[in-house]
């Protein structure tokens, strides 16, 4: 990696986050993200960022505003 650039807010691991941490999200509130932790519970971690656009209430618009943000990343 490049390591993090000045300013930039680390990104959200979609896979480790808790629902606070995903509530902090443009976009997703608190009904996602428990719909988010649930989808990880039942079907385990994330496997790419797209995956998400899986849990239900998210679709492709949610999903490109969010990019910028998170991660599945360690």
């Amino acid at each position: 990696g490049m390591g993090t650039v000045p300013g930039k807010a680390a990104l959200i691991n979609i896979n480790t986050a808790d629902e606070a941490q995903l509530t902090s999200l443009k976009g997703i509130g608190p009904t996602k993200a428990k719909a988010i932790t649930q989808y990880r519970q039942e079907h385990g971690p994330f496997k790419t960022v797209d995956d998400l656009k899986k849990v239900s209430g998210i679709g492709d618009k949610t999903l490109a505003s969010l990019k910028p943000f998170i991660t599945v990343g360690p």
